[in-house]
């Protein structure tokens, strides 16, 4: 991949972000189907490296069956979740919250 085309995905993928309703949540895989080329395991490196205290919501963008991983900011992205109005099943998401 060029670094052009580098460039080019990672822009689209932080406005589609950017752009993701506060009561919705996307799967790593349903937002690379929206980017040509790319696959769920490249967005999950690129909201991995996204900077500390980033405006952008990357809390919305989870796995696909719902489950909420633990990792090193799964506290914050819970409190995150909820505060968007996205209420929990236990450590998961329901269906209903997917866009």
């Amino acid at each position: 991949m060029s670094s052009q085309m580098h460039c080019d995905w990672k822009t689209q993928l932080y406005t589609l972000l950017a752009a993701l309703p506060a009561d919705r949540v996307v799967s790593y895989g349903g937002m690379a189907r929206q980017l040509d080329g790319v696959n769920a395991r490249m967005v999950a490196r690129a909201m991995a490296s996204l900077p500390e205290g980033t405006s952008l919501p990357w809390h919305r963008v989870i796995r696909s069956d719902g489950h909420l991983p633990d990792h090193a900011g799964s506290a914050e992205q819970r409190a995150r979740l909820l505060a968007d109005g996205i209420l929990l099943v236990g450590n998961r998401v329901p269906r209903q919250y997917f866009l």
